[in-house]
């Protein structure tokens, strides 16, 4: 499945609670509490000693492998420094008393000269498998006015980076499996490649990661947030989720409705698809993107060609070519036709990437394949010391909460649908749905459970020109929270999300939403800002 890249930080100040403070305040008894009361003496001392533990932030170090690697965060513009600290969380929730983990935090202080002027803590997910403590910082950017009022605060989610990251291959293995073809065409030795590929994969995963894959899921995430909310000293979680992080904040309001306090969920996972047809869905959304970036190139004086089919003609020819001849770059690397349309997936991700696009594909054109092979390493956040655990994370979680899991037949029945909806990612995305066929560990259910009756309302945003999560998904993850919960606001635009479009119509009611509580008018409507100048 196409995968966000980029698109996470952590924390704030706890001291030591008081055991029964902490059980009756933050889930010992309370809503949706894993294990529930009683349990006896040395047992429920244990399980106290989660909840009453002290989170101890130092100077952040630089991001290790798994989390992308790169250097330490430096200094916020007014001199804040970003601190992490550790999280001691049960491996399994029904088993609080038992062995623990670690779930890595960042934070970054408001910037409030007035202790009243602070609300709390807002926690952010960016997407699956994305390594909070690394993401948050490189945005921090984005997000400086609401530090104004609130602890910006970030984590690696369990299986992720810094939190008992999963892993499955190394790095030379990793890359052989992203250069694979895709797409078998040729026959049934090309088919069964691909099958015995996915296996491989799965029994890596088992090998390596065998421990985390049973507690990986969603639902364990949204405990753990529970947890946070209540060593960083909030009654209510504030919290902004994009992208697979929508799911997880609506699974955390389904938990703990009465937790919730003021959330923003952007780039909205349909909740009521499963896993066939919200990778169906999913290539409608990359076909309709893949033709606004066509619309705009040619609008402004596009070198691909004088209309969207050509552009698309000129695409897939080169990933036949590439299919049939890698192009080899320097350093013995080689762009093939899958990390070609990888390449074209990560640029649809975000509007600003579209002029690198078109100059990539003209270089390419050309025989040289340097810019898209950078961009499809972003995808999978290829970095100088290999590969981060995002792509592995992603498929963990995904596998331990679907109970989907397909056969060669379904692929097969379903591929005209998948060429039908999109006619350059439909062939890719329907192999896509046998990643969890193999998996380890079975899935707990076709579709995650989000009602969420009582919590107040959640602010829901969907982008009609969103490649990765389609704007339908807004309204029917609103309908599904319930009546009075889920609030959508629709942005006229291209990319995934629209926070970090930089629109200001979205940012200011996010802003004036999360700042001042003020809910916008069910419905509202922001209009596309376009993206100026030419490629």
């Amino acid at each position: 499945m196409p995968r966000r890249p980029v698109t996470a930080a952590a924390a704030l100040v706890s001291g030591a609670v008081l055991l029964s403070v902490s059980l009756a305040a933050c889930g010992g008894t309370g809503e949706g509490s894993a294990g529930g009361g009683g349990g006896g003496g040395g047992e429920e001392n244990d399980r106290g000693r989660i909840w009453a533990q002290s989170l101890s932030w130092t100077d952040c170090p630089a991001p290790s492998p798994l989390q992308g690697g790169g250097k330490a965060p430096g200094p916020l513009p007014d001199g804040t420094r970003w601190q992490c600290a550790t999280m001691k969380s049960p491996l399994d929730w029904a088993k609080p008393a038992g062995e623990t983990i670690d779930v890595a935090l960042i934070r970054a202080r408001s910037s409030a000269d007035d202790i009243g002027d602070r609300i709390g803590s807002l926690l952010f997910n960016f997407g699956g498998g994305e390594s909070g403590v690394a993401t948050l910082p490189a945005l921090a950017s984005d997000f400086e006015k609401l530090r104004t009022r609130f602890d910006l605060v970030g984590f690696d989610p369990r299986g992720v980076g810094a939190s008992n990251g999963v892993t499955c291959l190394d790095a030379k293995a990793m890359e052989e499996m992203s250069e694979q073809d895709d797409t078998p065409d040729d026959g049934d030795d090309e088919v069964q490649a691909v099958l015995k590929s996915k296996e491989m994969y799965a029994r890596a995963c088992a090998r390596e990661s065998g421990r985390m894959l049973p507690h990986i899921g969603t639902e364990d995430a949204a405990r753990d947030m529970d947890l946070m909310r209540h060593l960083l000293g909030d009654q209510k979680l504030h919290y902004f989720g994009m992208s697979y992080g929508t799911e997880l904040g609506a699974v955390f309001a389904h938990l703990f409705p009465r937790h919730v306090g003021r959330a923003v969920l952007d780039g909205v996972v349909d909740p009521t698809l499963d896993q066939m047809q919200q990778a169906l869905a999913q290539a409608g959304g990359l076909q309709l993107a893949f033709e606004h970036f066509a619309q705009w190139c040619v609008r402004t004086g596009c070198p691909l060609g004088d209309s969207v089919d050509e552009v698309q003609k000129l695409v897939m020819k080169l990933e036949a070519a590439l299919d049939d001849k890698p192009l080899t770059l320097d350093g013995d690397r080689v762009l093939t036709g899958s990390l070609l349309l990888d390449a074209v997936v990560q640029a649809l991700h975000l509007e600003t990437a579209w002029p690198a696009l078109a100059a990539g594909l003209e270089l390419l054109a050309g025989d040289d394949g340097a810019t898209m092979l950078k961009l499809a390493d972003a995808l999978v956040d290829r970095h100088a010391g290999g590969y981060s655990d995002q792509q592995d994370a992603r498929t963990a979680i995904t596998c331990a909460d679907r109970s989907d899991r397909y056969t060669l037949d379904d692929v097969l029945k379903m591929a005209p649908a998948f060429k039908e909806a999109s006619p350059l990612f439909g062939d890719t995305m329907v192999w896509e749905a046998l990643k969890c066929t193999d998996w380890p560990v079975p899935g707990t259910s076709g579709r995650p459970d989000v009602r969420a009756p009582g919590a107040p309302p959640i602010l829901l945003i969907g982008n009609t020109g969103d490649p990765a999560t389609p704007h339908q998904g807004a309204a029917r993850m609103a309908e599904r929270l319930g009546k009075g919960v889920g609030v959508q606001l629709t942005y006229q635009g291209e990319g995934h999300g629209a926070y970090d479009s930089g629109n200001r119509c979205v940012r200011d009611a996010v802003n004036a939403f999360l700042l001042d509580g003020k809910v916008p008018a069910p419905g509202s409507v922001c209009a596309h800002e376009p993206l100026s100048g030419k490629h």
